[in-house]
């Protein structure tokens, strides 16, 4: 089951038949990692050559046919020593990858019939798969702070707000987006970060926050708008990508999951810039997310 052939334009969508018809059972499924993680064929390192392995029946592995040595294709990925079934794995990544909102685990455990706690578990395990690490961002960039956690009555909003947990983001408009959750957003953490993310010499466009006030000498060019005065816009002067991209991931933190804490957080924001980072990939997004699920990862092994 080769992707070249399933590649589909960004104006095609890959839909439930197609998850069906590609990922029938447990057995396509693992087809597929096989052969998504050994492309040019399965090398032996008993034999010490390429050669071919066929597919046991009862364990998720296959065996080599000249010494029977086996290789398990789950090992290292987000299937690693999991019991639960490969195609309900690779249909929960699909529907985490169908939405722009989000899909809360109760619902994974009303469509696949897992238990709760399992449901989370898997959709932890995939979020994990979803960090990036973009390459400096240049030509144009917002940056922006917000603040995510639960409302209290009378409570102070955004700046200054108790019980909140600070994020930082920087996206470059039309291109990709890096976010990141902060202890405060002090110049000596918002700054350091900016410094990481962006090139010098980069436009980069914020609100009048007094920290920002340094990156000119920093080496970077600086224009700011004056929220505090209603202004939004002047000329190509604003922040309203990375606000949208803040008004998008807090819709969906209430509309589907209700309240996140700060201890999971980054990983539901990595989720988030991850479909954002890869709306407009040729590959289907559930093939991006697969992708990462089916990477090896030594950290899935030391757990």
């Amino acid at each position: 089951m080769n992707d070249n052939n399933t590649h589909k334009s960004p104006m095609q969508k890959y839909t439930i038949k197609d998850f069906q018809v590609d990922f029938a059972d447990d057995a396509a499924c693992l087809e597929w990692l096989v052969e998504y993680r050994w492309p040019e064929g399965i090398y032996c390192e008993s034999c010490g050559k390429i050669t071919k392995h066929h597919a046991m029946n009862t364990r998720k592995s296959y065996s080599c046919q000249e010494c029977g040595n086996h290789i398990f294709p789950c090992a290292g990925t987000v299937f690693h020593k999991s019991s639960t079934a490969l195609t309900t794995w690779f249909y929960v990544g699909y529907l985490m990858a169908q939405t722009r909102g989000g899909i809360s685990a109760k619902q994974i455990q009303r469509e696949t019939g897992v238990t709760y706690k399992t449901a989370w578990r898997m959709c932890n395990e995939i979020r994990k798969c979803l960090d990036e690490d973009q390459d400096p961002f240049g030509v144009e960039v917002e940056i922006d702070e917000s603040y995510f956690g639960g409302r209290h009555r009378g409570g102070k909003r955004g700046r200054g707000s108790e019980n909140k947990t600070p994020v930082v983001g920087v996206v470059e408009r039309k291109g990709k987006i890096e976010v990141k959750a902060v202890p405060n957003t002090k110049g000596s953490t918002i700054l350091p970060f900016v410094e990481n993310e962006v090139q010098k010499g980069t436009q980069i466009y914020t609100d009048e926050y007094p920290v920002y006030n340094r990156l000119h000498r920093m080496g970077y060019q600086h224009d700011k708008v004056l929220h505090s005065n209603n202004i939004y816009v002047i000329g190509n002067v604003h922040t309203n990508t990375i606000e949208g991209f803040w008004s998008m991931v807090k819709n969906g933190i209430r509309g589907v999951f209700r309240s996140v804490s700060p201890q999971h957080l980054q990983k539901y924001l990595d989720e988030y810039a991850f479909r954002y980072n890869h709306r407009d990939d040729v590959t289907p997004m559930f093939r991006t997310f697969l992708h990462r699920m089916a990477s090896f990862s030594p950290v899935s092994l030391e757990e």
